[in-house]
């Protein structure tokens, strides 16, 4: 034990010279191992985890009541995708063209329901020997199934008559692309959207475009203005009679 007060100094072990930092940090990168990234996939129908390409599978939905907008397509394993294909049934797919409707109604029947009408003769011979069919507009032939409105939710599409409910989408369209719209509704043959008239502008919410197109719409039918009321003219011109003989 010595009594010093000069610090001392352990010295670096006999051919090794020391390194500086750099050199430290260039060496910890080249010892430190290198980390890949594996994607892993799930079906979006069970949330079963898809261990290899060859178990993964498509479905494209192209109509649903429930699709907002055109076809979709999910992930699924492959044993699910065939037990769509061994629930799937044969279908035919027909359009009812019915009186006072401005859509046709596009509806699947089951093969065999649908061969039970025809009570004259087989249906196999009926449609050898029916007609083609007509011709029908752009619009009309993509037609959606009763109830789904996610046909209309296209520019394609979108500003057709129809009974259903106006989804958000369809109203957006129709406010940015009214004049495209409009054009393709005429060249179909069909009504246009009118800034001037009242249900189409509540109906598509268009009330801020046609202020500022200074289009003031025309009352709703069944809904007569103060001035078009027989009745209220009536009353005013009764009023105006009694106010002049208590002058």
């Amino acid at each position: 034990m010595f009594d010093t007060p000069v610090p001392l100094r352990q010295s670096e072990p006999r051919g090794r010279k020391a390194q500086r930092p750099e050199q430290q940090c260039e060496s910890h990168n080249r010892e430190a191992p290198q980390v890949g990234q594996k994607m892993v996939k799930f079906s979006d129908l069970s949330g079963e985890f898809i261990p290899e390409d060859d178990a993964l599978a498509r479905i494209v939905i192209h109509e649903h009541p429930e699709l907002g907008g055109g076809p979709v397509e999910i992930e699924v394993l492959a044993d699910e995708a065939r037990a769509v294909e061994q629930a799937g049934v044969a279908v035919a797919i027909v359009e009812l063209h019915l009186p006072g409707d401005e859509e046709p109604l596009r509806v699947a029947m089951e093969l065999d329901a649908f061969d039970q009408l025809a009570k004259d003769k087989p249906m196999s011979e009926l449609l050898v020997g029916a007609r083609p069919a007509r011709r029908t507009t752009k619009a009309t032939a993509t037609s959606s199934p009763r109830g789904d409105r996610s046909g209309y939710g296209t520019l394609d599409t979108a500003g057709r008559p129809h009974k259903g409910k106006i989804t958000d989408a369809e109203r957006q369209l129709v406010r940015d692309n009214l004049d495209e719209i409009n054009k393709r509704l005429a060249a179909d043959g069909q009504r246009t959207i009118s800034l001037t008239d009242a249900e189409h502008v509540e109906r598509y919410g268009l009330a801020e475009l046609a202020e500022q197109r200074g289009a003031g719409a025309e009352p709703r039918r069944g809904h007569l203005s103060a001035a078009a009321d027989p009745e209220h003219e009536a009353a005013d011109t009764e009023t105006a009679g009694q106010t002049a003989i208590a002058v």
